[in-house]
């Protein structure tokens, strides 16, 4: 299992929840990284014609990733 296209496509909680805690917390610094750059990209060309959804498959993936690493650091 790899997180190969989590800047791309919505996560499936069932496959995020299969990752270990410092996995989870390095790949959500990876998509806050690749965020930056998209906005960043934005801010300077445009971007719309890649993906438009771009900005949001990616807020979203932060989110669910930040939801299961509440979730174990419960447990």
């Amino acid at each position: 299992m790899s997180f190969k296209d989590a800047e791309t496509k919505p996560l499936r909680p069932d496959m995020i929840r299969e990752f270990d805690l410092a996995a989870l917390v390095d790949e959500v610094e990876k998509l806050q990284d690749a965020q930056f750059r998209l906005k960043f990209r934005a801010a300077t060309e445009d971007v719309t014609g890649d993906n438009p959804l771009k900005f949001r498959i990616l807020r979203r993936n932060i989110a669910r990733i930040n939801t299961i690493i509440a979730e174990k650091s419960q447990a």
